[in-house]
């Protein structure tokens, strides 16, 4: 038989589903933006300021994935 989860289960699985949602959001966004520059001839400094707020984003999400990570190793 399984355990049920425990709140601390249930904010981790919160945690992870909101990283994922990041990552998928930023990923359409940053090919969005991507697109848009090239249609509408954006100098190449407005479309590398998307750039670096999609590495932004993924940095977060990859900080977040890994104290996830950790607190799952310690249980």
């Amino acid at each position: 038989m399984t355990k049920p989860p425990t709140q601390q289960d249930k904010a981790l699985a919160s945690e992870a589903r909101m990283v994922a949602i990041v990552i998928a959001v930023t990923m359409v966004l940053w090919m969005g933006a991507q697109w848009l520059g090239g249609r509408f001839g954006l100098e190449a400094r407005y479309v590398f300021l998307f750039d670096l707020a999609a590495m932004a984003a993924f940095f977060w999400a990859l900080v977040v994935t890994w104290r996830i990570w950790q607190r799952q190793k310690r249980q």
